[in-house]
């Protein structure tokens, strides 16, 4: 196992069988044993001085901040200036972003002079923006280039490039005009002109468009890299798929923490101090706990009511449960959907059609086990057992188009969907179910109720 081997070697210190065993395992799996081992600082560090440069910049790469800056912490300029020409450029701009100010301006000092304007712009983009996630090391291509001068350049390129299945097509202006495949390019005669092999019909985005536009269209168009342009059509950069993986992690852990009510944090949960924890929780808790406070003041509008009939009480924790419940569904779906671009604002009446059929089918299905259930196996009477009944069937179509279009309504005014989920729902088909309930309550027992 590779890890047995390494602490073995490590602790005979046999330098160089320990060189041949990092330098033949993959980027990944030593990145993730110098996270996992990363207390003893010492032997992280003669680990890494041993990988070649170019397994070290991958290894460097797939490490989280606090291990990067460890590693630039304990390794002289040289070292450090050797490293930094071995790293993709937009894995360099991933952690500059990360780093405290007095690493960066040390990683700058040691970058080469002629790129330091180039990094400063990127890190002055937005942190969504499309500019943000691009890298400058991509393959374009002039469109008089014949195949085989296009095939030529790309052999002496490649290695210094992170992909080469797509080319992109350029004027002399650097405009964007195409994008030809390396496919394509192989299967083409070698004194045919690229301008007439490219495809013109080509997406991209500028450097300004929101991250989130960008994980749209690499959804919809099943695409590997996306073209970055400038307002002028200047071709800029690419974003790979690798990034926008990265991207649509972070999107979804946040999604998940906006609809648990928690505000959205970037940071490990193991990274992340109780006091940001705390914090995160809290603002969600308090705007949820005050708007509770509604739920209480409809039970004590009805305080008298539920004193003549304390029976009344017993049904209100399932009515209250099964209504946020079924509102949860409703609005989880309709995010997902909205996040995958199978959902518009447009749609909304589709929504409430397909809401209030299944929510009738729902409710009907409930209202009737519950019935059976408090008639005969808790015996309550026929009365009793109807009100809950017809209440919890109510309140679960009431829930269920509260919880499809509330997400909807979001959108619509720029919020984010994901913050109308969970609780927040809950806290609204709550309040309307306790409405309900009482006045059905008070109008089949009003005979009692005075």
């Amino acid at each position: 196992m590779f890890e047995t081997k390494v602490k073995e070697l490590l602790l005979k210190k046999d330098l160089k069988a320990l060189k041949e065993v990092l330098n033949s395992e993959t980027p990944i799996n030593i990145a993730e044993f110098v996270e996992a081992n990363g207390e003893n600082e010492k032997d992280m560090i003669i680990l890494f001085r041993l990988l070649h440069k170019d397994i070290a910049a991958e290894v460097f790469a797939n490490l989280d901040t606090d291990e990067q800056i460890k590693i630039v912490s304990s390794i002289n300029d040289e070292k450090l200036q050797s490293l930094l020409e071995e790293l993709y450029f937009d894995d360099m701009i991933d952690f500059l972003e990360e780093m405290p100010s007095n690493v960066v301006k040390r990683v700058l000092e040691n970058y080469k002079h002629e790129n330091r304007s180039l990094i400063n712009q990127f890190l002055s983009y937005e942190e969504d923006s499309a500019g943000s996630l691009m890298t400058i090391e991509f393959l374009s291509l002039k469109s008089s280039f014949t195949v085989k001068q296009s095939l030529e350049h790309v052999r002496k390129y490649a290695e210094e490039l992170e992909t080469i299945d797509v080319a992109y097509v350029i004027d002399n202006q650097k405009r964007l005009e195409g994008q030809i495949t390396l496919k394509k390019l192989l299967a083409s005669q070698d004194d045919e002109i690229i301008g007439k092999l490219m495809d013109k019909n080509i997406l991209s985005v500028k450097t300004s468009t929101n991250q989130e536009a960008a994980v749209t269209l690499f959804k919809k168009y099943d695409l590997t890299v996306l073209p970055v342009i400038d307002k002028e059509n200047i071709l800029i950069g690419i974003i790979t798929i690798d990034d926008m993986v990265d991207v649509i992690e972070e999107e979804n852990t946040e999604d998940f923490q906006k609809m648990a009510a928690m505000a959205p944090s970037k940071e490990e949960y193991l990274e992340t101090s109780v006091f940001d924890l705390a914090k995160n929780r809290l603002t969600w808790l308090l705007v949820l706990m005050v708007s509770a406070t509604f739920t209480g003041s409809i039970i004590s509008r009805y305080e008298e009511v539920i004193e003549q009939m304390v029976v009344l009480a017993a049904a209100i924790p399932m009515l209250m449960d099964t209504g946020g419940n079924a509102g949860s569904q409703s609005s989880t779906l309709i995010i997902r959907g909205m996040a995958l671009g199978e959902i518009k604002i447009s749609d909304y009446l589709k929504v409430v059609w397909k809401e209030l059929r299944v929510s009738l089918f729902v409710g009907v299905g409930l209202a009737v086990v519950n019935f059976l259930r408090m008639n005969f196996i808790l015996k309550q009477d026929l009365k009793m057992s109807l009100l809950v009944s017809v209440t919890l069937g109510i309140t679960v179509v009431i829930a269920k188009l509260v919880g499809g279009l509330l997400p909807i309504g979001a959108k619509k005014l720029n919020l984010d969907p994901a913050i109308m989920a969970g609780p927040l729902v809950t806290t609204i088909v709550d309040a309307l179910a306790l409405v309900i309930y009482f006045y059905l309550a008070m109008t089949l027992y009003s005979d009692i109720l005075r």
